[in-house]
């Protein structure tokens, strides 16, 4: 279960149109993060899609958002962040992102054409 505080926003300016921001509200996003060394499996799993992400720390990989966007990044560590730097594939627009467990829950945060968002995900 999440909280999400200014993705409305982030999603209008990464050009999601109102239906799907809509809808991304109810996604009941649940997110599975196993790291083994610098390899990581993360498990996303919502009322629209199902997906397995593996990567390792510092190598570049592509990926598609939840929308269809296509982006080409990397993660590392800093410390007990994940930081995820990555660039649209169709106007070459970086996302920046960040994920940490704070107070025992999942803080992910969003950068995107200087529109900044947060989602928390509760410990199940």
């Amino acid at each position: 279960m999440s909280n999400i505080m200014m993705m409305d926003t982030h999603h209008f300016q990464t050009g999601i149109n109102v239906m799907k921001r809509k809808l991304a509200e109810h996604d009941n996003l649940k997110v599975i993060i196993e790291q083994t060394g610098d390899k990581f499996h993360i498990k996303e799993s919502s009322t629209f899609r199902n997906k397995d992400i593996d990567f390792t720390l510092g190598v570049q990989f592509d990926y598609a958002l939840a929308d269809g966007t296509e982006v080409s990044g990397t993660w590392e560590m800093d410390g007990d962040v994940l930081k995820g730097k990555f660039t649209r594939k169709d106007n070459s627009k970086v996302l920046t992102t960040t994920r940490a467990v704070v107070g025992g829950e999942l803080v992910q945060s969003y950068n995107y054409d200087g529109v900044d968002a947060k989602r928390i995900f509760k410990k199940a």
